[in-house]
């Protein structure tokens, strides 16, 4: 009799695990001043989902996360009298767009395992 844990094994989950966890942590770096650091999940986010993930969708919510933090990040590099860290300078509005965009990623991750 086969048992069934509920987990998801390696060969059935369609995008790296490192893509569900960059999604929790880049608007909680965003959130807790290191939006800086925050370049670096979004990065593995971009590329786990665009290099292994196989649903459009999660390709998409990706991009459209790495989209929303790059623009306050050019802004902020782009700016002559900006201030000295990009959490400092972030506008509350691109904040929320970056844990909406997240939010957004997280959930087709989750649809798609489902599915």
């Amino acid at each position: 009799m086969a048992r069934s844990t509920g987990s998801i094994t390696r060969e059935q989950r369609r995008t790296p695990l490192a893509v569900a966890v960059s999604a929790w942590a880049a608007p909680l770096l965003v959130l807790t001043g290191f939006a800086f650091v925050a370049f670096v999940p979004v990065l593995i986010a971009l590329i786990g989902a665009l290099a292994r993930a196989r649903d459009r969708v999660v390709k998409a919510a990706a991009t459209a996360l790495a989209v929303t933090y790059a623009i306050p990040f050019v802004i902020w590099q782009t700016r002559p009298d900006g201030a000295p860290s990009l959490s400092k300078d972030i506008h509350p509005g691109f904040i929320g767009l970056i844990v909406a965009a997240s939010a957004a990623l997280l959930l087709t991750l989750h649809g798609v395992r489902r599915r």
